[in-house]
């Protein structure tokens, strides 16, 4: 029954992506549009597949006239993207997590960081890219260091408002069973704090692919952003699109990926157990 409900709910999910498509193809087939502006989704979809698997011309040694061969381009830039995801999420939200959960049980050290926290927290990545490459140069070094800068702050302020938002009938119960400090952060603050810290991995994992897209189109020669500002400088809207369908295909996965993580360790929740 489960399962039913989940490819239901799939089948659903996708009605409205191929109503998208088909307008689209039906638009490009009247040629109301520019092919160079706007490509059908056919020729995106040929561009996606040449981007993974390029056709390559007669080559007398494997006898034939066309044969396969992957590149691996696509897949190239996709696992270079995904590395610099990971490792600069893991630095930020390393050093988010702790931090928040100080901030949201202890007044004291709220008091000492939340006007740094609050006066850089506006301040997009974005606008780090020339002091990262100054800093660290070119290559991987700046692009984590504003990845980890992007995710750093969703973990943060989610992290605190969990710990903030546990139910004072739970503190107070566990002081009268005589809970000392450890066992109340353990057993009481921080499973209750754990849906609120999740949604903040969430949401930095989503910054984070922002972020590393910009990163990759200023700072390195390779990635899904780099390979999109290419195309761009050679007018290939096909292959800009495909680029992007790509990095939707990525985030998509990802979200999916964390949603069932959430329900997993969340299933203690009302509603989750099964």
């Amino acid at each position: 029954m489960v399962a039913t409900s989940s490819w239901r709910q799939v089948g659903i999910g996708l009605v409205l992506p191929a109503v998208i498509i088909a307008l689209w193809q039906a638009v490009a087939q009247l040629g109301w549009v520019n092919p160079q502006v706007l490509p059908s989704p056919l020729a995106v979809a040929e561009k996606w597949v040449a981007y993974l698997l390029p056709l390559q011309p007669y080559d007398p040694a494997a006898g034939s006239w066309l044969h396969w061969a992957v590149s691996g381009e696509l897949i190239t830039d996709s696992l270079s993207s995904l590395y610099r995801v990971l490792l600069g999420f893991l630095i930020g939200g390393g050093l988010a997590l702790p931090l928040g959960l100080a901030m949201g049980m202890s007044p004291r050290v709220y008091d000492w960081f939340n006007v740094l926290v609050q006066m850089v927290r506006p301040v997009p990545p974005i606008a780090y890219i020339p002091l990262s490459m100054l800093w660290f140069g070119l290559g991987n070094p700046p692009a984590v260091f504003l990845i980890a800068l992007g995710a750093f702050f969703p973990v943060l302020m989610n992290t605190i408002a969990g710990v903030r938002q546990v139910d004072g009938i739970y503190i107070r119960a566990a002081r009268n069973l005589g809970a000392s400090g450890f066992t109340m952060f353990t057993r009481v603050i921080l499973p209750a704090a754990v849906p609120y810290i999740l949604s903040g991995v969430r949401i930095g994992i989503g910054t984070a692919f922002i972020v590393v897209i910009v990163a990759e189109m200023v700072a390195v020669n390779n990635g899904l952003g780099f390979r999109i500002l290419e195309a761009r400088e050679y007018f290939w809207s096909d292959k800009i699109i495909a680029g992007m369908i790509t990095i939707g295909l990525i985030g998509l996965a990802i979200d999916v990926g964390m949603n069932k993580l959430n329900n997993y360790l969340l299933r203690w929740h009302r509603g989750l157990e099964n």
